[in-house]
């Protein structure tokens, strides 16, 4: 029998967690089955519990991915010389979560998996080590932006760096609750709250 090369089954778990993203968005993290994502995949039984066991593995999956590219933003905004601006660091990732609403909605499930997060343990713990990275970074931020004389030097960054969290958790509650948020305005409302 030949040997499945590496790409075919990165592709083959992609096209998994893009049915997931798809199922999930429709018709919620409680209202969908294994079921329908295995239809919507268009897969066999077989070759899809092949990557994933459950939907707590999907979510993480989902989320891991998700999460990776606001870190990578993130990160890369951290090594800019001379660093940018909190508020423009804010509007970058902003912008991030702006087109993954738009594109294929899985900023929608993280409301979802919040939810999710307080009655299962499992989904609780990825959540906390997932938004743990995020928040760990909003801390580095607002450290850099206090060394750079952005920040007073008598404010507390780690607790800047957890309201900035928060904010960018806000954002994204607004936009998926409201719809109407905009970027621009809440960007200058962070302009005011960092700079005073």
């Amino acid at each position: 029998m030949p040997r499945v090369s590496e790409a075919h089954l990165a592709a083959r778990r992609q096209q998994i967690l893009d049915a997931a993203v798809r199922c999930f968005v429709r018709k919620g993290f409680h209202q969908t089955s294994m079921q329908d994502v295995i239809k919507e995949a268009d897969l066999s039984v077989g070759a899809f519990y092949r990557y994933f066991k459950s939907k707590n593995e999907l979510i993480t999956a989902i989320a891991g991915d998700k999460i990776s590219q606001v870190t990578s933003v993130l990160d890369e905004l951290l090594a800019a010389e001379p660093p940018p601006a909190v508020p423009e660091i804010i509007e970058r990732v902003l912008e991030l979560i702006d087109r993954s609403v738009e594109e294929d909605g899985p900023v929608r499930i993280a409301v979802q998996v919040w939810g999710e997060a307080v009655h299962d343990p499992e989904v609780g713990a990825l959540v906390a080590d997932v938004y743990g990275r995020v928040r760990s970074r909003a801390v580095q931020i607002a450290e850099r932006a206090q060394a750079g004389g952005q920040l007073h030097p008598d404010a507390d960054p780690v607790g800047v760096g957890v309201a900035l969290f928060g904010l960018i958790q806000g954002y994204i509650l607004q936009r998926i609750l409201l719809g109407n948020v905009d970027r621009k305005q809440y960007v200058n409302g962070v302009r005011a709250l960092v700079t005073g």
